[in-house]
């Protein structure tokens, strides 16, 4: 039973998606921070830059250049780029109070560079990528009221401005033993996704516990 430092995994309900023919589907209910009206976008785009575009499907690694508008007020070009993935173990949140969801979940642990290549300063809000599963279901991030070890989840920084940039990784859980199969960058339900996959590394092993010594002290 945890103590101490027990504290509560807080995360939004992973978003069943349906597919369609220019890639994941989805529902309206995806939180603000991670959406954006692109097809109407006013963000300015740097001459030298080059988005990529929608239905692109990348390899851990590569970069993408998108529009990302947390509010109609703030707008700026991020770089996104999906390092790696890792699988993890629940026994990873032995130190947390863990709901049904997350005990039931297999957590996956994402290594992401964000970078400004914009105008805009659009920090203090969650990075807009989300984890798909096998089930083609939308993954949110996990967000932590304390730091979590095995992998530093963190949003940007209160001030994101222009030419910032920073180095992070993601939770997600993936329902009922679920596997991830990619991670996803939507702006919104109108635009097919920009998705990487790769190879996931497989969970850490356990460290080897020393033997004990079972032998008894001989007799003088």
């Amino acid at each position: 039973m945890p103590t101490g430092r027990a504290v509560a995994v807080a995360l939004a309900a992973a978003l069943t998606l349906a597919s369609c023919s220019q890639g994941v589907g989805g529902t309206t209910d995806e939180p603000t921070a991670s959406t954006s009206p692109s097809p109407t976008s006013t963000v300015s785009v740097p001459p030298a830059v080059s988005l990529t575009e929608p239905a692109t499907d990348l390899s851990f690694g590569e970069p993408a250049s998108v529009i990302f508008e947390p509010t109609q007020q703030r707008g700026t070009v991020l770089e996104l780029t999906v390092e790696k993935a890792a699988e993890g173990k629940t026994k990873d949140f032995s130190g947390f109070v863990l709901d049904e969801y997350t005990r039931s979940a297999t957590p996956y642990y994402v290594d992401v560079t964000v970078e400004n290549i914009g105008a805009g300063d659009v920090g203090g809000v969650p990075i807009p990528l989300w984890g798909v599963d096998a089930e083609n279901t939308l993954l949110p991030a996990a967000s932590f009221t304390t730091s979590f070890r095995p992998c530093a989840s963190e949003p940007l920084p209160k001030k994101f401005e222009p030419g910032d940039s920073m180095r992070t990784c993601l939770v997600y859980l993936a329902p009922d033993g679920g596997t991830l199969e990619g991670v996803s960058f939507r702006p919104d339900q109108e635009v097919a996704p920009i998705q990487w996959t790769g190879e996931i590394a497989a969970p850490k092993p356990e460290p080897k516990k020393a033997k004990k010594n079972k032998m008894k002290n001989r007799e003088r």
